[in-house]
Formats: structure tokens, sequence, C-alpha cells
């Protein structure tokens, strides 16, 4: 009987360590998964038609800390801007303009470089409010919704430019709804 008991406790200990050490390593590459990817949730309809309010996004939040946002890309960046528990706000944004790029806003039309940008992305007939003529400093980025007419973005002092050190990451995947789980170009 003695023996049993003992190889019952050897049992049970060896059981417990194995539960340590799963969960142990689950703690572990959840902790190393955060290191290179960030859930977050669309908020408002700045993105549409791209994003709608409560897509469910994974951003890449390495890929920037190799290499520099690209126009056209779509980010989350840390804002200024207050929500209503007191913290700043995220807000997700297409990249128009990089360093050194110069954009201008005006009758409706947006130019980089002095081109007008083929903005297949906006809805049909979207209308860019503003006048704008600037050249992006360096360390600054130019983002603007796509839906313009609610987007408070760098046309906004609110928003304005953005620093790249500001950047989250780029969003690269709509996980849901689940029936529009897609990559985000």
């Amino acid at each position: 009987m003695k023996n049993k008991d003992v190889n019952q406790t050897k049992s049970i200990k060896s059981s417990v360590i194995e539960w340590i050490k799963v969960f142990g390593l689950a703690i572990l590459l959840a902790f190393v998964i955060t290191l290179f990817i960030k859930p977050t949730l669309v908020r408002g309809d700045s993105m549409l038609p791209t994003l709608r309010e409560n897509d469910y996004l994974i951003i890449n939040k390495i890929g920037y800390r190799v290499g520099e946002p690209k126009k056209n890309d779509v980010i989350v960046f840390r804002s200024d801007l207050e929500q209503s528990n007191g913290t700043n706000k995220d807000l997700v944004k297409r990249v128009i303009g990089v360093e050194g790029d110069k954009v201008v806003i005006k009758d409706g039309q947006v130019y980089v470089n002095d081109e007008l940008l083929d903005e297949t992305y906006l809805s049909m007939g979207m209308y860019t409010e503003g006048d704008i003529d600037l050249v992006v400093p360096q360390g600054k980025l130019f983002v603007l919704g796509d839906n313009r007419e609610v987007s408070l973005d760098s046309r906004y002092e609110q928003v304005g430019l953005v620093d790249t050190s500001d950047v989250e990451g780029k969003v690269f995947v709509r996980l849901y709804p689940f029936n529009d789980i897609s990559f985000i170009k």
C-alpha cells in the first residue's frame, strides 16, 4: 500500500510540473507574440470603405523597427487626442506623404510630388476638404483617413503631422468580422 501511495504522489507531482511547464510556455509565447503583433479595434468611420467600425485588426509592430512607413500603408499611431476615459487615442489612417514629399490638397484633389494620387480605395465622388501645400519634414508622416468627410487627420492641427516614433505598426490583417477576414493593402 505504501508503495502505491508513493507512486501516486510522484504521478501527481509529475502532472503538476508538466502543467507548470505548459503554463509557463504559454505565457512566454504570448509575450513573444505581443512583441511582434498587436490587436486593435476600429472606432469610428474615418477609414470607410477600407475599414469599418468594430473591425478587429492585427498590426505588425516589428516591420517599422527595421524599415520605415511607406506611402499607402494603413498604420496605427498614438495621438494626443483623449478618449472619454482620459487615455490617449490610437488612430488608424493611411500614409499619404513621407519625409521629403510635397503634399498639396486643392480643389478636392490630393497631389504628392506634383502627381495626382490615384486613390482607388476612396468611395466614388469622395472630396478631400482642405487647402494644404507643404513638404513633409524629417521624421514625420502626412496621413489621411479614407473617409475624408469625417476623418480627423493631418489636415487638422488636433492631429497634424505624425511623428514616425508614434507609429505603433502597420495594419496587415482584418480578423473580424469572420466573413470579412482579409489582408489590408
